[in-house]
């Protein structure tokens, strides 16, 4: 069973996915605010699903759970990369920012995907279409 966020909780964790967006793609126009954009939505998306815990013993969940997070860390790498390259210090001064979140990216889809089909085989003991 996983813990489910408040709606509040929800929007705002939609909310700062589309900061996230915005700033990603914003970096190209104006580094300096793609990165304070994207770093904002990050800081806030991240704790946000972490508040999402899985509880119960099904090891494929508990899988997907810990790529989940290693997701959410990667946006987080994402975001330290892209202040090095702006404020250029550190090993990040080139574009090592858009390899941590591709990574990040495709961690989280494979799990927003494969995490809800789970839980739905899970709960219906039947077998899911993923």
């Amino acid at each position: 069973m996983m813990n489910e966020l408040t709606k509040t909780q929800l929007l705002l964790q939609q909310m700062a996915a589309v900061l996230m967006l915005i700033g990603a793609a914003g970096f190209m126009l104006l580094p300096l605010a793609g990165t304070v954009v994207f770093t904002v939505g990050a800081v806030i998306f991240v704790p946000l699903q972490m508040l999402q815990r899985y509880e119960g013993k099904n090891f494929v969940l508990r899988r997907l759970r810990r790529q989940q997070i290693l997701g959410g860390i990667a946006l987080l790498c994402t975001a330290c990369c892209m202040i090095m390259q702006v404020g250029r210090f550190g090993f990040a001064i080139r574009n090592e920012w858009v390899v941590c979140l591709t990574v990040a990216c495709i961690l989280e889809l494979y799990t927003a995907f494969r995490i809800p089909a789970e839980l739905k085989k899970e709960e219906g003991g039947g077998k899911a279409n993923i």
